[in-house]
């Protein structure tokens, strides 16, 4: 299967794909390397053809392509489809029109959570794909045979399983659980990073309000650094030395020597005396300009009592609708529930709120209890046993 290295030949599959109503998109790229990933190849398919993009050819203009994307009546669908998503917004700055993920609807048809596309191509179509190019170095030119139908195989099945998918979600009437999904695929915010929220995806604790101000900004810094010079946020600091800068806060270059996670002299790197900059301006900050810490929780551990309770009934629901327990609520989200009646979590919007969201806050409450029963876990409604005035 020959690489399309012509825009006019892109150019004209683009004007058959949108007589269509969907085409399968995929792309091999890298990211070991660099912050943003390197697009390497894109494959795409209608119901009758295939074709294989070399966006590193110099005679690729991806634009027609972009236009494919952007067309309202033709679908999109991919796989896990958010690495491949974030390609296109950044190539182009807009999120492709009319998505859809068959890993998303995979999950909401009981196939399990964030299933694999191997699993999904060999529990529909009963095909046993080859793998063992995922890893190869899809930037190296030509491409081998064995490369290329590797890659042609990521789109030709999902057709396949796009067309089974979408007769499952009618037949159980889940379209709207999986528009709630790609509600989250198809926001631009899901891609673009900002540097001044940065620090919300790291996950230790700060106990002082002076120590997360130095963690924002230096999470701020560290992104910026690192999508400038597009290199994982790693290759410029890892979170365990930004959690120990932002606690030790050194203001000298020995001070730096001191710390365990950076290496003796770094102290006297460029990047070093940025992250002093920052933090004398962290230490001349007022307490009033200080940020606030979350409040903390005071009443019942999310680990006690209610939370299995809880836990419990995720379970018996989970059965029932014959999709895996994850998809409707985490631990993490259950933990968050128990803490806040409102908090800000999947598993108390949408369909997971009807379908568990508000049967959770009824056990929490005392509302609703639990009894196992040969034929599983039943709830039943509790009597208001308060005394009246």
């Amino acid at each position: 299967m020959d690489l399309v290295i012509s825009t006019d030949v892109l150019a004209a599959f683009c004007e058959r794909a949108a007589q269509f109503d969907f085409v399968t998109v995929d792309t091999e790229f890298l990211r070991e390397t660099t912050y943003w990933p390197k697009l390497c190849l894109i494959q795409a398919a209608t119901p009758e053809e295939v074709i294989l993009i070399d966006p590193l050819s110099p005679g690729v203009d991806l634009s027609p392509f972009f236009v494919l994307l952007a067309d309202p009546n033709v679908t999109k669908v991919f796989h896990a489809a958010r690495q491949d998503i974030e390609i296109f917004v950044k190539l182009t700055g807009k999120v492709p029109v009319n998505i859809f993920d068959t890993q998303i609807a995979a999950s909401v048809c009981g196939f399990g959570d964030s299933v694999s596309y191997d699993n999904l191509v060999r529990s529909i179509t009963n095909v046993e794909l080859d793998k063992s190019s995922r890893f190869t170095d899809w930037s190296a030119r030509p491409l081998s045979e064995k490369q290329r139908l590797y890659a042609a195989a990521d789109v030709t099945h999902l057709r396949d399983i796009y067309l089974e998918l979408r007769r499952q979600v009618d037949a159980t009437k889940r379209w709207d659980w999986v528009e709630d999904e790609l509600g989250v695929l198809r926001n631009i915010d899901t891609y673009v990073i900002q540097p001044d929220q940065a620090w919300e995806r790291l996950k230790l604790k700060i106990n002082r309000p002076r120590d997360l101000a130095a963690l924002k900004l230096l999470a701020g810094w560290r992104e910026k650094r690192a999508q400038d010079g597009d290199q994982p946020r790693s290759r410029v600091l890892k979170d365990d030395v930004l959690y120990e800068l932002a606690m030790q806060r050194p203001l000298t270059p020995d001070a730096f020597d001191k710390l365990r996670a950076v290496p003796r002299g770094f102290g006297r790197s460029a990047a070093a005396g940025e992250i002093m900059s920052i933090l004398k301006q962290v230490e001349g900050l007022d307490k009033s300009d200080l940020p606030h810490l979350p409040d903390r929780y005071r009443g019942p551990s999310p680990k006690g009592a209610v939370g299995d309770l809880i836990r419990v009934l995720l379970k018996s629901v989970a059965d029932q609708h014959g999709v895996a327990a994850r998809i409707i609520a985490t631990s993490d989200e259950i933990d968050a529930l128990v803490l806040d009646d409102d908090a800000d979590v999947p598993a108390l919007k949408g369909w997971r709120r009807k379908l568990f969201g508000d049967k959770a806050l009824d056990i929490k409450h005392g509302r609703v209890g639990l009894v196992a029963t040969r034929k599983g876990v039943i709830e039943f409604a509790v009597k208001d046993t308060t005394p009246a005035e």
